[in-house]
């Protein structure tokens, strides 16, 4: 696992004040999703939502509620970064794509 730099944020989670196994739901069923939907709801408000996010991407979290999403969630947002084009580090390239997002617009 990869340490997180400024764990700070945790302790402006909005998470804090709440019982923590709110957002590690356990049985599936309809009570799951209504627990989900609460943490979810929680998270919605929160100002380090995307640090909470970054965090559990980065650390492959598997369980829990994190910066909003269920593992699920998490496990499609890091197909899609990974299907991700990458973007060429060579300066050539990159004035290129600067000059096809100009024509473009």
């Amino acid at each position: 696992m990869i340490e997180y730099a400024a764990a700070s944020w945790r302790a402006d989670g909005a998470c804090l004040s709440a019982d923590p196994d709110l957002f590690f739901p356990i049985a599936p069923g309809t009570a799951n999703s209504k627990q989900v939907a609460l943490a979810q709801r929680i998270c919605a408000g929160c100002a380090v939502r995307p640090q909470c996010l970054d965090f559990a991407l980065r650390n492959g979290e598997m369980h829990g509620i994190w910066g909003g999403t269920t593992p699920e969630e998490r496990i499609r947002a890091r197909r899609a970064l990974r299907r991700r084009p990458a973007r060429p580090i060579w300066p050539e390239a990159a004035e290129g794509q600067e000059q096809a997002r100009r024509y473009a617009s």
